[in-house]
């Protein structure tokens, strides 16, 4: 078995193939070492496992924005008991299942056949749910319609293309302050498990309240009054003690262990448990709706087009108000962040990060690609895609190249035709992965400089604001402002007076800079301007430091080599000259 995997292994390395995805063997001067075939597929299928669980839920999230269905009760303006509305979003929710499914195959397939990274992309976890809670508001009830805001995302994409291209997005991402940046993520985190405990996309474990914010629940829906539980009637739901302990702690067992998707299957679990229409769980109960669902569901394997989602951006945007301003700079500087960070994380991860330039190759295209796929994606009626953190789990398996990539992007594919099976997960299936994936993303809070006070309150104000607003773009702000206000107010003390006001513990500040190592502008451009021809392409080779050139006694990482470029004079390697630079 193990001669028969390394045939197929060196027949592919030694192949077009080989030599494009840089497989080691291949005798690709940049060959990529222990990238094997058959460990790229293996790891681009428990890439697709860890993430697959981002259709049901972005689709499930997503639906509570009300989409396109219109709500024509005066009595209630969120049409929850309206029949025509519900069967309305049951349609939508399907088209965002088919949406997200087919934009992740796309965007994934891409960053892998262009840019060679095995990083998979899908619209974003908490970028989704300040589309839908915060610009569109639950059922249409936000300050900027659906259809308007699919237009910010529209918008939004187009502007990543320029700073993609002109290095801009890799500025933005280092000129905020880390500890914002980590707080950032922190504060997302606790947003999404606020959404895994409410009753709309969670497992209804908490509600709303008249005299305090927030307050416990654990009903059935058609038990509660004026919004909250009746006291006897708290944490009585089957639904919600199903979703706790095999959708929660079952998951989070598996997580302990390392199973490769854990989070699939515990999804999985607590569907299969609620589909039954006899039990007191089930997902379709003997209503219109119920009716609906379970008829869509029979079907099992078929395609859903995207009826009432595709193409419905506005694009008058003369009336807008600043809401809208406000939704686009949100969605451009979270995006910058998220997706940014997240490819610079999985790309160190992979070990393709360039110390130097603190680049990593093919960063360009993996831009574009990230880029484009947010525009696209708006047209499919989805919030904006990025990069997914899930893609550890492959490069953990060994995936090193964009085959893994390239592999999840197909298995998305192939579940656009199980669509029926995804739209019948319920919201308390999904609710405790809400949860997970939030403690996931808080784990950041420890690389946060608490020690100095003029980073740890911004951050804390960051991460606190977001949840406790339902806004990711107010704790962004409030967070920015805040560290401005202290650190300007700190530095002006002690320049006005001469230095002897000084923050005593200054030396534990993070440090700061708009600078960027390795120059602003990308390598292309330097290309570009130094007169190189075929500029989009790397130099050909570099050439060791010699003994001889006087760095005799540095260390190696310190010598700068000599890079020669394709279109240079061959040389005779016994005569060349290294200079450093």
């Amino acid at each position: 078995m193990v001669g028969f995997t390394k045939k197929i292994n060196d027949a592919v390395a030694n192949s077009i193939v080989g030599k494009r995805f840089r497989l080691d063997g291949s005798g690709h001067r940049k060959s990529r070492e222990n990238a094997r075939f058959l460990t790229e597929i293996r790891a681009g299928l428990a890439t697709f496992f860890a993430m697959a669980y981002i259709i049901s839920v972005n689709a499930t999230i997503l639906t509570d924005s009300g989409g396109t269905c219109v709500c024509t009760d005066a009595t209630d303006p969120t049409c929850a008991k309206d029949v025509d509305y519900n069967l309305c979003l049951g349609v939508i929710r399907r088209d965002f299942i088919t949406g997200t499914a087919a934009i992740s195959a796309l965007t994934s397939f891409c960053m892998g056949l262009f840019a060679n990274m095995p990083i998979a992309l899908a619209p974003g976890m908490g970028l989704n749910a300040y589309f839908t809670y915060t610009v569109v508001g639950f059922h249409g009830l936000g300050p900027v319609s659906y259809r308007l805001a699919l237009t910010a995302v529209f918008v939004e994409g187009f502007v990543f293309v320029g700073l993609s291209l002109f290095g801009l997005r890799q500025w933005l991402a280092r000129v905020i302050p880390a500890s914002i940046k980590l707080a950032s993520g922190v504060g997302i985190g606790l947003y999404l498990t606020i959404i895994g405990m409410t009753y709309s996309a969670g497992i209804g474990v908490i509600t709303g309240a008249t005299s305090t914010p927030l307050e416990l629940a654990g009903c059935l829906a058609e038990d509660i009054v004026d919004g909250v539980c009746p006291g006897s009637a708290k944490m009585r739901s089957p639904m919600m003690w199903i979703g706790i302990f095999c959708g929660g702690f079952l998951t989070a067992i598996l997580l302990a262990y390392k199973v490769k998707g854990a989070i699939i299957a515990g999804i999985l679990l607590v569907s299969i448990i609620s589909w039954p229409r006899t039990t007191s769980v089930t997902y379709f109960p003997y209503t219109e709706v119920g009716n609906d669902n379970f008829d869509f569901f029979k079907k099992v394997v078929t395609f859903h087009g995207i009826q009432k989602t595709l193409g419905v951006n506005d694009w008058d945007i003369g009336g807008v108000t600043g809401q809208f301003g406000l939704a686009f700079i949100t969605f451009l500087y979270v995006d910058i962040l998220d997706c940014t960070g997240t490819l610079y994380s999985m790309a160190r991860f992979a070990g393709a990060i360039d110390e130097e330039t603190q680049d990593f190759e093919g960063s360009a295209v993996a831009y574009l690609v990230d880029a484009f796929g947010i525009s696209i994606g708006s047209l499919f009626g989805l919030s904006p895609v990025t990069a997914f953190i899930e893609s550890g789990a492959g490069i953990s398996e060994g995936g090193k190249t964009g085959i893994t990539a390239m592999v999840t992007g197909i298995c998305f594919f192939i579940s656009i035709f199980f669509a029926p099976i995804f739209a019948s997960i319920p919201p308390w299936a999904t609710g405790c992965t809400l949860i997970i994936v939030g403690a996931m993303m808080a784990s950041a809070a420890k690389d946060i400089n608490w020690r100095y006070w003029g980073d740890a309150l911004p951050a804390f104000i960051t991460l606190a604001v977001m949840p406790f607003t339902y806004s990711i773009a107010y704790g962004l702000i409030a967070g920015i402002i805040s560290y401005m206000i202290i650190n300007t107010t700190t530095w002006l003390l002690e320049v006005i007076s001469g230095g002897r006001i000084v923050v005593p513990d200054k030396e534990l500040r993070e440090p700061w800079t708009w600078k960027i190592k390795g120059g602003l502008l990308p390598q292309w451009i330097v290309r570009a301007v130094s007169g190189k021809k075929d500029f989009w392409r790397e130099h050909e080779h570099v050439v060791s430091a010699s003994p001889d050139d006087g760095s005799v006694g540095e260390p190696a990482e310190k010598r700068t080599p000599t890079v020669v470029s394709s279109d240079a004079e061959p040389k005779d390697p016994n005569k060349a000259e290294t200079k450093l630079a």
